[in-house]
């Protein structure tokens, strides 16, 4: 199997992504999928509660799953009509809640560097925080 084992290859395919896929342990063991905007802060993958996207509620169930147990993976893939281009990288780890500090201010300004409605509705729920505890990737060249 192709695997892509260059760490800088790894974070730079994340890094260039647009949206990842978010899965979190419901209470129950079962996985929770949703996909999220982020950023790579400082090695740490970071994505915000925002405003910007319709929610059902301000209460959202992933912030729940991670309280409850830290242990998420984040997928970025790429999806292509020809699959000699495939690719994806997940990466495994434990995430954390913040509503504020210096960091997540930061964070915020790299979210609003990616991704222009940021810029003009900055977030202002909390940042989930995943540091990464190992990085997987394949490729299909």
């Amino acid at each position: 199997m192709p695997t892509i084992d260059d760490p800088d290859d790894l974070r730079g395919r994340v890094a260039a992504a647009q949206v990842a896929r978010l899965a979190t342990l419901r209470g129950d063991g079962t996985p929770r999928l949703v996909p999220v905007t982020f950023a790579l802060v400082d090695g740490l993958a970071c994505s915000a509660v925002d405003e910007v996207k319709p929610k059902r509620s301000a209460k959202l169930a992933r912030l729940a799953d991670i309280e409850r147990d830290p242990r998420v993976a984040l997928l970025v893939d790429r999806y292509d009509e020809d699959w000699s281009t495939l690719w994806w990288v997940r990466i495994d780890g434990t995430a954390v809640v913040q509503t504020g500090g210096a960091f997540r201010e930061r964070a915020l300004d790299a979210l609003a560097a990616k991704y222009p409605p940021y810029r003009s509705a900055r977030p202002q729920g909390p940042l989930l925080v995943i540091s990464p505890e190992r990085w997987a990737g394949w490729s299909a060249s």
